[in-house]
């Protein structure tokens, strides 16, 4: 569903100083349809690895214990698969999409698996995972997501199979392509159906919605050439919308879920197009996406959770493939360490270099105003903390401007809570608004007489730091809630040798509404006893102690994250707040968290330092933000 469009960019010429430079090149127009096949490599397989790839991991395969253990989680994934039903046509919601994606990831396995070792059976149980989802009436235009999805796996599924498949079933899984996949995109592309909305869109349906089409239209280019032509020229017109998103500096608005999820299109898309065509039309050259490998690296707590905003999830993560890709295309070798596993994790796998420099501790990304601060990159234990401006009207938001995670000690101290069930009614219509997770209240964002932030509320940041021992950023959220206060700042920072974490807010309440209740909040799953202006967070054996620095009065407690069914209910949730004494027009609130490192919950709490002093003194110290941020990790 679109919230907001990017300006048109149109298409960059392919980088004229090989794929590893950062610059990008002068536009071009995009390619015409009448010539755009010309170069199309002939034959089966030609889609996003070819034969060299495939011997390439064959022949360490018994040697790396990286590669043995993705070959080797292959085999059990594809063992497993053996044994299960195909995919059905089940909606849930308005969506095929689980059914979609479950094709997808089969596809992927079965028809990587084969490719490794020749395995026929593999390629049989594809046949009739494909067999079942060619016989669905559609593959769900109506939600495009899962017409594109199944294209991309029917595209791999018929490239990578091909040597293996009869003339039948390569006609049959090519009628698909045609009929169910490319022949409902030519009508998006059109503008003759309802979901042709998604071709002008900035965020992550642009890449998913053409990337599975023009894998579609290049898997049968040599037999539907007109077609093959339209689709992919059509494409290439429509990606540079959602590209310019990663401008000025990789940094992705949708969250670190929808980052991912956009990237498993945009990915494979340009090594489709690479390898199909011999080049990415200059895709790769759009400005921050050399960077946008960086971003992960940096969303990532020690915890291996990541900094989830936005509809995402907290859960552990482990690598991408893409990461792979991204780090040879840009010359990064400190991506492959966020490397993952699958087929493409196979086929793509590069060693991490050891021996490469680790990115900046702190890190700051202008174009969505979020900033990453944290202690070490090889302690399990470290400090981290994810903390965000941004903009509330970016797609999948939450009301969260100012809102931040915090890991210490190997734990989660302060939850993002994620996003809700998509199916509850007016989840992504007029009750969006309504629920727990998204309103303001669910957020570890000041909440200002109760109120939401304002739907259409930015917060740029307006300090950045990092220096030996200490690192920090300031955020003016006052855009969120100009109905309450003239005035809204937000800074945290790492303290006391980056031993504690700050959290410090101003405000100015606005003339006509008088003094307002200020609430400072954060949730978290650690057990909570609050005592005054100190308060005590256990996880296990593990504790942080929090300290309300300013003003004196304040005082800490402890609430239930409660939801009304049928929300999600936040079992084990605490919501720890600070309240005043009563309402006030101006004020400034400090909270000080800090990990108890061998303190194991008993005994005498490590003492912290931190001196309150006002956030435009922070300001000042820091001097004029980057013009740009992200930093790139340690190209060569």
């Amino acid at each position: 569903m679109p919230r907001h469009l990017s300006p048109h960019l149109l298409l960059a010429a392919t980088l004229a100083a090989g794929p590893g430079s950062a610059a990008a090149a002068a536009p071009q127009a995009a390619p015409d349809a009448g010539t755009l096949l010309k170069t199309l490599r002939r034959g089966h397989p030609r889609l996003l690895v070819l034969d060299p790839d495939v011997a390439r991991a064959r022949g360490r395969g018994g040697n790396d214990p990286v590669a043995r253990k993705y070959r080797d989680g292959l085999r059990r994934d594809a063992e497993k698969i053996l044994g299960e039903p195909p995919v059905r046509y089940v909606l849930k919601g308005p969506r095929l999409l689980d059914q979609s994606r479950l094709c997808l990831r089969r596809v992927y396995t079965l028809a990587g698996l084969y490719r490794l070792d020749g395995d026929k059976k593999w390629a049989e149980r594809a046949v009739k995972e494909l067999s079942a989802a060619a016989a669905f009436p559609d593959w769900n235009p109506s939600h495009f997501l899962d017409t594109a999805e199944m294209t991309h796996a029917f595209a791999v599924g018929y490239d990578w199979l091909y040597p293996a498949l009869s003339p039948e079933e390569r006609a049959l899984v090519k009628t698909a392509i045609v009929e169910k996949g490319l022949l409902r995109g030519k009508e998006a592309y059109e503008g003759t159906k309802p979901w042709k909305w998604w071709t002008g869109a900035s965020h992550n349906w642009n890449q998913v919605c053409n990337g599975g089409l023009t894998l579609g239209a290049l898997a049968v280019a040599d037999e539907e050439p007109q077609l093959a032509a339209f689709i992919v020229a059509s494409a290439l017109k429509s990606l540079p919308k959602a590209m310019a998103s990663f401008a000025p500096d990789g940094g992705w608005d949708e969250g670190p879920g929808y980052w991912a999820y956009t990237l498993d299109y945009t990915v494979p898309l340009i090594a489709g197009l690479e390898t199909a065509l011999g080049s990415d039309f200059g895709l790769a050259a759009a400005p921050g996406f050399d960077r946008t490998g960086a971003f992960r690296m940096h969303f990532v707590g020690p915890t291996r959770r990541p900094f989830n905003y936005a509809d995402g999830g907290d859960g552990v993560t482990g690598g991408t493939p893409v990461m792979y890709w991204l780090g040879r295309r840009f010359r990064q070798p400190q991506l492959y360490a966020e490397g993952g596993g699958g087929a493409l994790g196979l086929f793509w796998y590069e060693k991490a270099d050891q021996s490469a420099p680790k990115p900046p501790l702190d890190v700051v990304f202008r174009g969505i105003d979020v900033a990453f601060l944290r202690s070490a990159w090889d302690d399990p234990d470290a400090l981290f903390v994810g903390f965000k401006g941004g903009d509330n009207k970016a797609n999948h938001s939450h009301l969260d401007l100012g809102t931040f995670v915090f890991d210490a000690l190997g734990e989660r101290w302060a939850a993002d809570l994620g996003g809700d069930d998509y199916n509850l009614p007016g989840y992504f219509g007029k009750q969006r608004w309504t629920y727990y997770r998204l309103r303001t209240e669910g957020q570890n964002s000041p909440l200002l007489d109760a109120k939401n932030q304002a739907t259409d509320g930015k917060a740029p940041l307006v300090a950045f730091l990092s220096k030996p021992g200490e690192g920090f950023a300031v955020a003016d959220l006052t855009g969120g809630y100009r109905e309450q206060a003239t005035r809204v700042w937000r800074g945290v920072a790492l303290v006391d040798g980056r031993r504690s974490l700050l959290v410090q807010d101003e405000w100015d309440a606005a003339a006509p509404a008088g003094p307002v209740e200020y609430r400072w909040q954060m949730h978290t799953r650690a057990q909570v006893q609050a005592d005054g202006a100190q308060a005590t967070l256990t996880i296990g054996s593990k504790t942080v102690t929090a300290r309300v620095l300013s003003p004196a009065g304040a005082t800490f407690a402890a609430e239930r994250a409660a939801a009304p069914e049928p929300q999600n209910q936040n079992r084990g949730v605490t919501r720890l707040v600070v309240r005043l004494p009563g309402k006030a027009t101006t004020g400034r609130v400090a909270v000080l968290l800090t990990p108890q490192r061998g303190a194991a919950g008993g005994g005498e709490p490590a003492a912290a330092a931190a001196v309150v002093r006002p956030l435009d003194e922070w300001r000042r110290e820091a001097g004029p933000l980057p013009e740009t941020g992200g930093a790139v990790a340690g190209k060569k």
